[in-house]
Formats: C-alpha cells, sequence, structure tokens
C-alpha cells in the first residue's frame, strides 16, 4: 500500500521531565474507556435490554393476592317472625376475606407481540446509537490527534527559521565585523529573529491549547503534560464507490432504519386496540363473617375460581382510528428523515471525497515544492555569506521556506482528516 509519511516533533527540552509519551492508540482506549457521552449511550443500551422482556409488553401472567380483616362492635336489633328479640350493644363482629387471582391475556389482536417486537428492535437502535456514538469520538480523537502534529510540524518550521535567522544574524555580524555590513542590515536580521521567537512563543501555545483539547476529549485532565512524537500517515487506497455502498452500514443510518421498524410496530399496536380483548382469569378466595349476637353468627366461603373476561371496543370518539392515522405518517416521517440523511451523507462523502483526492495531488506538489524552498533556503545563505546577496534575498527564501513548510504540513492534515471523515462515514475506523 502506497502511502506519504511526514514526520514531525516538538523538542524534548520545552517539556519537564515527568512528561509521557502518548500514542494515537493510547489515546482512542482511554477516550473509549472514560468518555462521559459513551457511558450515557451505555446506559440507555442496558434500559433497552431490560425493557426488552416479554413481560414488559404483557405477555406474561399478572398474579395478585389480597387481604382485609375488619373488626367492628355493632349494636344489635333484631325481631323474628317467632316472636324472638334479639337486643344488644356493643356486639363483636369480624369480617375477613382474602383471595389470590392470577390472570393472563389471551388475545388483544397482537398487540403483545407487537409491543415485543418494537422493545427488540429498541434495543438494536440503542446498540447503533452507541457504535455512532463510538466511531464520532474515535474520529473527534484521531482528528484532535492529528492537529497537535500539524501544530508542532508548525512549530518545528519556526525552530528551523529560527536557527537559519540566527545564522543570518551571526553573518551580518561577521561582515560588519570586518566593515563589510551596515547597521540597517544589523537591524533587519535582529527584527527578523525577534519576530520568529515570538511568532515560535505563540505557536506553542497553540500546541498547549490542542492538547487541552484531546485531553477533554480524553476525560483526561487538562493541565495534564503529554509528549506527542508520531506521523501523519495517509492511506492512499480509499475509493469513493466503496464508501458510498458502505453508507447504508452508518450506525446513524441503521438507526434511523430502526427508527422506521419501530413506528410500524407501533402502527399494529395501535390497530390492535380496535379489536377484542380477552383475559382469563383463575384464583382462589375465601370469605369469613363471625358475630357475637345476631341471627347468623358464623358465615364462611372460600373455594377455586376461573372465569373469562371479555372487552370489546364498540365507540371511542374515532380515537384508535386517528391514532393510527398518526402511527402511519409517523412512519412515513421516519422514512423521508433517513432518505434525507442517506442523501446527506452521500453528499457530504462525495465533497469530502474530493477534498481528499485534490489534496492529495497537491500533496505531492508541496512536497516537491518543500524541497525546492528548503535547497534555495541553503543557497541563498551561501550566497548572502559571501556577499552574492542581499539580506532581503534572504528573507524572501527563508519566508519561501516557511510557507512552502506550513502548506506540507495543513497539505497532510486535510488529507488525514478527509481519510478519517470517509472512513467513519463508512464504519471502517480502526485503531
Amino acid at each position: 500500500m502506497k502511502k506519504i509519511i511526514f514526520i514531525f516533533g516538538l523538542l524534548v527540552d520545552f517539556l519537564p521531565v515527568f512528561s509521557q509519551k502518548l500514542a494515537l492508540k493510547d489515546a482512542i482506549n482511554i477516550a473509549l474507556r472514560n468518555s462521559l457521552e459513551i457511558q450515557v449511550y451505555r446506559q440507555l443500551l442496558d434500559i433497552a435490554s431490560i425493557s426488552n422482556f416479554i413481560g414488559m409488553a404483557g405477555g406474561l401472567p399478572f398474579v395478585t393476592g389480597s387481604a382485609t380483616d375488619n373488626f367492628a362492635f355493632n349494636g344489635v336489633n333484631q325481631k323474628f317472625n317467632t316472636g324472638q328479640v334479639i337486643k344488644r350493644n356493643g356486639a363483636e363482629a369480624n369480617n375477613l376475606s382474602a383471595n389470590i387471582t392470577g390472570s393472563i391475556l389471551l388475545y388483544n389482536g397482537s398487540r403483545v407481540m407487537a409491543t415485543k417486537g418494537r422493545l427488540q428492535i429498541l434495543e438494536k437502535q440503542g446498540q447503533d446509537f452507541l457504535n455512532a456514538a463510538i466511531q464520532t469520538l474515535m474520529a473527534t480523537v484521531m482528528t484532535s490527534y492529528y492537529d497537535i502534529i500539524r501544530q508542532q510540524g508548525y512549530t518545528k518550521t519556526l525552530e528551523l527559521a529560527i536557527v537559519v535567522a540566527r545564522k543570518k544574524l551571526e553573518i551580518v555580524q561577521t561582515q560588519q565585523g570586518v566593515g563589510l555590513a551596515n547597521n540597517a542590515d544589523l537591524f533587519q536580521a535582529q527584527v527578523d529573529l525577534n519576530n520568529l521567537v515570538q511568532s515560535e512563543q505563540s505557536q506553542l501555545l497553540v500546541v498547549n491549547q490542542a492538547k487541552a483539547d484531546l485531553l477533554r476529549l480524553m476525560t483526561s485532565r487538562p493541565d495534564s503534560t503529554i509528549i506527542i512524537e508520531d506521523t501523519i500517515d495517509v492511506d492512499r487506497n480509499i475509493l469513493l464507490e466503496d464508501v458510498l455502498n458502505r453508507v447504508p452500514a452508518n450506525p446513524d443510518v441503521l438507526a434511523a432504519d430502526d427508527l422506521i421498524r419501530i413506528n410500524q410496530q407501533i402502527i399494529k399496536e395501535v390497530s390492535a386496540q380496535r379489536y377484542p380483548s380477552l383475559k382469563g382469569n383463575l384464583g382462589y378466595t375465601y370469605s369469613g363473617n363471625n358475630a357475637s349476637a345476631g341471627q347468623l353468627l358464623l358465615n364462611q366461603s372460600y373455594g377455586p375460581f376461573v372465569g373469562l373476561g371479555l372487552i370489546v371496543p364498540i365507540y371511542n370518539g374515532s380515537v384508535y382510528k386517528r391514532q393510527q392515522k398518526i402511527a402511519n405518517l409517523n412512519t412515513n416521517i421516519s422514512a423521508f428523515q433517513k432518505d434525507m440523511l442517506v442523501r446527506d451523507y452521500r453528499a457530504n462523502v462525495i465533497k469530502t471525497f474530493q477534498a481528499y483526492s485534490t489534496t492529495l495531488q497537491q500533496l505531492e506538489g508541496q512536497t516537491k515544492n518543500y524541497q525546492l524552498a528548503q535547497q534555495l533556503l541553503q543557497l541563498v545563505i551561501q550566497r548572502f555569506q559571501f556577499r552574492q546577496a542581499t539580506i532581503i534575498d534572504v528573507t524572501q527564501a527563508q519566508q519561501s521556506f516557511v510557507t512552502a513548510s506550513f502548506s506540507l504540513v495543513n497539505y497532510s492534515f486535510v488529507a488525514k482528516s478527509a481519510e478519517i471523515e470517509l472512513k467513519r462515514v463508512a464504519s471502517q475506523l480502526t485503531f
């Protein structure tokens, strides 16, 4: 596999002794392990997994038990046709009842199965959301990681430019010592050196801020000190057709497809409400009444029971019918949303691939341009040392070298960023 590799690094002299080297694989592993966003998606997936149970859909028996024991002190005043009279105040009475009942849904228009199907799809959608979050986090960490390498490449270029500026200043000072240079050249050389030193200091701030962004993605302390010594390795073998063919396998697209199926199950659930509902009941009951006065001193009944319950919807103001229409519309909307998502992904893939392929072509030309600028700077410095070039020539060659170096680093980063995005869309990010 043909690849282009550029190596840039930050000088260790600028870093504390307790710094630690961070590889891309380690950065991604730490980010995936510590990410609060990933943990949220994992918890949501756990909720969906727990909910995906036939009992949550109402398909298992429902058993209840109850017991009531009431004590009372009643006044009794009874007169029988035999002439007997019972009259008593504060007569004790006890009423005890208990039962255990089990009911199971026998038929409700297959609503239970539709609900169970919806819960199963919700669990799959949760997994797709988690996969999408993982791919997105990996892409973000990788882009941030390579951005640090880019910024360090800028720093390295400025360091080389400072070396040249110091060399230029030394030459001017030497020439002035023998009367071959004026103060204007000396002042210009010193100003150029000072400007480069200030630019380097500003660039080091950019590098540190880029590292803080990466540490935030890793959910690590933003004041931690890390060393990144890596390469920008651009894969040149990505094909547009392959990425477009894998768009339907993108987790975001799969989640959108899950939403269509969820709404289709909701249509079945709503439609089932228009059918009769049949339940079977089975249980055991006990009832006992005790009284210390009155005609009936003891009354007990107990035993099992079994029965059926039928509910037939007759009219509810067309609510179920309207709910079904709404569910159909929601299904259509989710289908349109998926089509829009696929449309946008395909358009972005084409745009990203155009940037990817164009940048790779520019990268080859810029590599040659960088080599020429480097050779030109060396040649002009030599000519300046022998007074065959002016200080303006050196400054212009130095600016050309800095510009070419910056462009080379930037092109490699742009190509790498496009590669990362194409692989994210195709769900092919690995580390």
